[in-house]
């Protein structure tokens, strides 16, 4: 009997740590994806364990009439695939600003935002970079007239270098 119980804990302890996370502690880089325009993010990662994290992200747009920047703020859950690979879910929001001129008429607004998120990432082991490529659906609040049906699949691709 002491076996069998001695051996379930020495797998289960396998177990876990076969699905150890490669989250760093912290990973800089760029989001470089489209909500509407939104092109580029300036993307910080901060790990809070094995398990989960936090990404804060600057974005900006500056097109022939918008001008906007929004930041925003994702608690992210990680699990791994296999090696370097693991898939995360996130929840958040954010706030920006934005202006418009075209032509004499002019406007200008804050908005707020709820955001979802789910993606994959690659950790390379021999040299600190991360690739990801994830969805962030937004929906927008009194966002008056930046966007007309208050919602944003925002596609991106991201690189960051792990320290």
């Amino acid at each position: 009997m002491k076996k069998i119980f001695l051996t379930a804990i020495m797998l289960t302890g396998l177990a876990f740590s076969v699905q150890a996370q490669d989250i760093s502690k912290n990973a800089l880089g760029l989001r470089l994806g489209d909500n509407d325009g939104f092109g580029g993010e300036i993307s910080y990662q901060r790990g809070f364990s094995d398990k989960n994290r936090l990404e804060l992200d600057l974005g900006w747009r500056n097109s022939n009439d918008v001008d906007a920047f929004k930041l925003t703020g994702i608690y992210q859950w990680v699990w791994n695939i296999d090696g370097g690979f693991n898939w995360y879910a996130g929840v958040g929001g954010g706030v920006g600003s934005w202006s418009y001129d075209n032509s004499g008429v002019s406007d200008s607004g804050v908005f707020l935002f709820a955001a979802g998120n789910l993606g994959i990432e690659y950790n390379f082991k021999e040299v600190p970079i991360q690739l990801s490529l994830d969805i962030r659906p937004e929906l927008y609040f009194n966002s008056d007239n930046y966007r007309e049906d208050n919602f944003g699949p925002d596609l991106a691709l991201g690189i960051r270098y792990r320290f």
